[in-house]
């Protein structure tokens, strides 16, 4: 634990996961719901979050049975904005006061984490995420596959391309699921939080565990 605190203490850039992370629920289980698809896709997601299946294959089963219109997400975003987990704002706030870059590194979808980042201030060019693909008559095209965060070992993988492309030291990543855990490294530290959900396995082998950010935004002011 002393040593995430020390990493974060020092670090130049935080990246946090967003579903059940940055925000109470997960996206894509909310969108399910309103959708008249919820039981089948929460199932899916609880094994992708546990681990059990590679999150491609639990990305391309939700979403092949959701098939969410263009006109239905943005339904969804007018009708179910989402809830910030408490303290988030005042932590990116703090982070970004004192020049720390703050990044959303998500297996959710853009065009659903971009309401959520303008709420915290986080610019456009700051969310890896998945991107939807829709016909021109605004019906569900599909996913864009080449996109890091649509693969297992994603999130890994735009650690090192931030750490590669802006020559970040020190990079911490903050996030509830097995996905958010296995991105460090490369990250330098990861921190577990458990503020929504607690994932068994994210608890046990985080080295810090959290579940209030008032807990990082109190080690950040000592």
């Amino acid at each position: 634990m002393d040593r995430v605190i020390s990493i974060l203490k020092s670090a130049d850039a935080v990246c946090f996961d967003v579903d059940s992370t940055v925000i109470q629920e997960e996206g894509i289980d909310e969108l399910a719901k309103f959708c008249g698809k919820g039981e089948e896709i929460s199932n899916l997601t609880s094994k992708a979050m546990g681990g059990s299946m590679t999150f491609q294959e639990s990305l391309s089963l939700r979403l092949n049975i959701l098939q969410p219109s263009k006109q239905q997400i943005q339904n969804f975003l007018d009708q179910q904005p989402a809830k910030l987990s408490p303290g988030i704002k005042d932590l990116v706030n703090l982070l970004q006061k004192r020049k720390i870059a703050v990044y959303l590194v998500t297996g959710g979808f853009k065009c659903i984490v971009s309401p959520i980042a303008d709420q915290l201030n986080i610019p456009s060019e700051n969310i890896y995420s998945n991107r939807m693909k829709f016909y021109f008559d605004g019906e569900y095209a599909g996913f864009d596959e080449t996109q890091p965060t649509s693969r297992t070992g994603g999130k890994a993988e735009v650690m090192r391309i931030l750490k590669k492309s802006k020559g970040y030291k020190n990079v911490v990543m903050v996030g509830d699921g097995a996905t958010d855990l296995e991105a460090s490294p490369p990250a330098d530290a990861f921190i577990g939080y458990g503020g929504n959900v607690i994932r068994k396995a994210v608890q046990e082998k985080a080295k810090w565990f959290i579940k209030d950010f008032k807990q990082i935004i109190e080690i950040l002011e000592k």
